[in-house]
């Protein structure tokens, strides 16, 4: 291992993820959630001189940061944006080795009130994974109806009391424009309740907030799709999910290239199927001792699978 390519705080599943991407000496991977560069560090510390490593990411931030480790190794390359559009990048046209995803909003974002992520610490609603662009939290709420904001609850974050909110959120923007997360997160409180609950009443809400803002479930679809159409047979997928919707995206991807769907009595011929996935590992989930030092882990879902060889291609 090269001195000073680890993190001092290891982030979630990485043992597992690296094992889980075999990487070899020279492949090529792509990191599409480059974050502060854990498990990117990671691949590279794997990687041989010949072996290349391509990170993504939205966030101007991380993209700082692996602009600076890409200027102190030479096998790093760059590009700012959303793992969606990972197969328009010339660098993946070779074919990638691997793809990892590392779902959701990073502990560095949730770390910033300014970034508006966190309804524990007071700061401007805003939730954009890239803060230069899209819309932010505040524009969506000062101006999105009763109904499409209770969609968006319930639909991302499964919130029962999402009209009660809803509604009660129209209300107040009449009287006193919503700018703040603690405005927010004291306005959902206040229709759900605290109650006895560890979790904060404004947690589901605030998910289905920021996963909507960033379009996470639409960029998770089509950065899959993506990521097949680059993978070279034998390459690998991994994607650690750390919420259901993600998770079940993830699992019915694979499922779909891996296995034949279903059979249809009504159907006078059997429909033919060649996978194009393998399902390496199904679900998998951090140890015990890294869930007690890291309470994030607690939620986090890994999968992995492998792409196969092109029917009657040599294996």
């Amino acid at each position: 291992m090269r001195e000073g390519t680890q993190p001092s705080h290891l982030p979630v599943m990485f043992g597992q993820a690296l094992d889980g991407l075999q990487v070899r000496r020279d492949g090529r991977y792509l990191d599409g959630t480059f974050g502060r560069g854990g498990h990117a560090r990671g691949v590279l510390d794997r990687l041989g001189p010949d072996g290349r490593l391509l990170v993504m990411d939205k966030d101007p931030e991380a993209i700082a940061t692996a602009h600076a480790l890409a200027s102190a190794d030479a096998r790093v390359r760059v590009r700012r944006g959303s793992f969606a559009g990972l197969a328009h990048w010339d660098e993946t046209a070779e074919g990638l080795d691997g793809v990892f995803m590392d779902l959701g909003v990073s502990s560095p974002q949730l770390d910033v009130a300014e970034r508006g992520f966190s309804f524990s610490k007071d700061g401007p609603l805003d939730m954009r994974m890239d803060p230069e662009s899209g819309e932010n939290a505040a524009n969506w709420l000062a101006r999105a109806d009763e109904r499409e904001i209770a969609d968006v609850l319930w639909t991302y974050g499964e919130e029962k009391l999402s009209r009660k909110i809803a509604r009660t959120i129209v209300a107040r923007r009449d009287e006193t424009p919503l700018l703040r997360t603690a405005q927010l997160a004291e306005l959902i409180a206040s229709v759900v309740g605290r109650g006895d609950s560890k979790i904060h009443p404004a947690t589901r809400s605030f998910q289905a907030i920021r996963i909507f803002i960033n379009r996470e479930l639409e960029d998770l679809e089509r950065g899959l799709d993506a990521a097949l159409e680059r993978l070279q047979p034998g390459g690998r997928l991994v994607v650690i999910s750390f919420h259901s919707l993600e998770d079940r995206i993830v699992k019915q991807f694979i499922a779909r290239h891996a296995k034949a769907p279903p059979g249809n009595r009504r159907m006078p011929v059997e429909q033919d199927f060649t996978p194009v996935l393998r399902d390496v590992s199904g679900a998998l989930r951090a140890g015990s001792d890294e869930t007690a030092t890291n309470p994030r882990a607690r939620s986090a879902v890994m999968r992995v699978a492998e792409k196969l060889p092109a029917a009657g291609a040599s294996a």
